[in-house]
């Protein structure tokens, strides 16, 4: 009892301290840019536009809301933690955190806690709408584990040999380094899972003219692709703007 406690509690420390990141990722994989570009230097020197980074659109959220801005939408989260299935974990962690969190960009207060967002997706989107995005999330875990035990299997068999020392060391430092890699290859269907959920929900984030209403999930991804945004959001430290969009000022975004 007192190890699946701890087991809960760590993982609800995890959870709060990294949701600010995923609040800031989420944002900007919709394309919210309240921060226009600026210009710094790469690595040889040279002047160039970049994007701003996790901490100045930390700071940004701040501003406008608070410390307590950058954990909005984290209740769900611990929830969705807590109750650990599949079908409480995609009503909870990913359609009403993703609103919650994606109401921000129009200021609006529709998903304002757990039990009346739960309400709100039912009446507006009936069962369904719970599981908005869970196609492409379920098939990015599933190639996702398929690349990891295959990676994992390579490396344990072509490159490790039981006759060395630290062997146990090793093989788990390659799981956490095919687990990343098999994290980047998947991430696309992360975003357009993301996406799914928030498309066409009734915030602003997810209509247009701010965002493109997708009628499935394959044209999410035609159209991201067709873009070249396939992985917008993967990285908040090194952004490079969009090829052939311009920022728009008024829309906060790039057209």
């Amino acid at each position: 009892m007192a190890d699946t406690c701890g087991q809960v509690l760590l993982g609800s420390g995890l959870t709060v301290l990294s949701h600010p990141l995923m609040y800031i990722k989420v944002l900007v994989q919709v394309g919210h840019e309240p921060l226009p570009p600026s210009i710094g230097r790469n690595l040889f020197g040279r002047q160039v536009y970049q994007l701003p980074g996790l901490f100045a659109y930390a700071k940004h959220i701040i501003k406008i809301d608070g410390k307590a801005g950058l954990f909005n939408g984290l209740a769900p989260r611990l929830c969705a933690g807590t109750i650990g299935t599949l079908v409480h974990s995609r009503v909870l962690q990913v359609v009403i955190t993703l609103r919650c969190m994606v109401q921000f960009i129009g200021r609006e207060t529709k998903y304002s806690g757990v039990f009346d967002s739960i309400v709100t997706v039912y009446k507006n989107e009936g069962v369904l709408g719970f599981f908005a995005g869970l196609i492409p999330r379920l098939l990015g875990d599933v190639l996702s584990l398929w690349i990891c035990n295959m990676l994992a299997h390579l490396v344990n068999t072509y490159a490790i040999d039981d006759s060395m020392s630290h062997t146990g060391e090793i093989k788990n430092c390659s799981q956490a380094v095919t687990g990343f890699f098999a994290s980047m290859l998947t991430y696309p269907f992360v975003l357009v899972s993301n996406l799914m959920a928030v498309n066409n929900c009734g915030l602003a984030g997810g209509l247009p003219p701010y965002a493109s209403i997708y009628p499935t999930w394959v044209d999410c991804w035609r159209h991201l692709s067709l873009e070249g945004n396939m992985s917008r959001g993967n990285s908040l430290f090194f952004r490079k703007l969009p090829v052939g969009k311009t920022y728009a000022t008024d829309q906060k975004r790039f057209i």
